[in-house]
């Protein structure tokens, strides 16, 4: 296992609660859900911060015309921040049985949601011309998801399966034919990366390190984070070759309320990212 190198070095911290991190023109962007804001940090670690009082931002993606697309957990809302204001996208309150989770964007502009209920959970697609279609069913706390290079494939992480779960895209942005990619997993996965080899970087969040999956289910390299629960991980920086990890002192968000012990590093690894997002 000799993938990363080296142990994670701090990049940024003083947040209350990180989550869905995505690399975006030269900035690592990431939401601070319990801190009602969404960050973005530059390799240097100097972080800017776009406030969203009343809005509880979890999954990250990013609009053909460049503006932000923000999944709010608690009030089931996508909404879209272009610079300036905030507005809403899709209200889901009536789609989904959960708090929204993590999100990916296709290259068409479709935003793939999960709705974290611990079973029966969905996913979502919102249409750029503003449909809503219910694409997953029968998720066990659909968490993190990617898309391969090719637009083929989705794949999810199930946090309460301890398992990654994939599916095929049709043309017209539909999910079929769901198979295991990889389970029996040593915690349950939340965010999760996609590398050019297909491996799949996720974040273990109660056994306190982040993994790289190969399909089948092979571990091949581990990240240990000590006493620190591994929330979620994306590839950016140059060449895609940077792995940012986000991590806190406890998996659970409603504990860390009013905290800012959130912390963002990042190790440099071999394999370059790939994919959305």
């Amino acid at each position: 296992m000799a993938e990363a190198s080296s142990h994670p070095a701090p990049l940024a911290g003083g947040f209350c609660f990180g989550e869905g991190p995505r690399w975006f023109e030269g900035l690592l962007w990431f939401s601070d859900m319990l801190g009602e804001a969404v960050h973005s940090v530059t390799l240097n670690g100097s972080m800017t911060t776009v406030a969203l009082p009343g809005h509880t931002p979890s999954g990250l993606g990013f609009a053909s015309d460049g503006s932000l697309l923000i999944a709010s957990a608690e009030d089931r809302r996508l909404l879209r921040y272009d610079g300036e204001a905030v507005t809403t996208v899709a209200d889901l309150r009536d789609r989904v049985p959960a708090a929204l989770g993590d999100m990916v964007v296709d290259d068409a502009g479709r935003c793939y949601v999960g709705s974290q209920a611990y079973t029966g959970g969905v996913i979502v697609r919102i249409d750029p011309d503003g449909g809503i279609h219910t694409v997953a069913a029968d998720l066990d706390f659909p968490n993190g998801m990617v898309i391969t290079p090719d637009g083929a494939t989705l794949i999810v992480a199930e946090s309460i399966g301890r398992r990654l779960s994939a599916f095929t895209i049709g043309g017209d942005g539909a999910l079929s034919d769901r198979r295991v990619f990889a389970d029996g997993l040593d915690g349950p996965p939340d965010g999760i990366t996609l590398d050019a080899a297909g491996g799949v970087w996720t974040s273990m969040t109660l056994a306190h390190q982040f993994e790289r999956i190969t399909e089948g289910g092979e571990v091949t390299d581990r990240i240990d984070v000590g006493d620190r629960a591994a929330i979620a991980c994306t590839l950016g920086g140059p060449a895609r070759r940077t792995l940012f990890l986000l991590s806190s002192t406890d998996a659970y968000p409603k504990r860390l309320i009013g905290t800012r012990d959130s912390r963002l590093d990042t190790v440099t690894v071999a394999i370059p990212g790939a994919g959305r997002p």
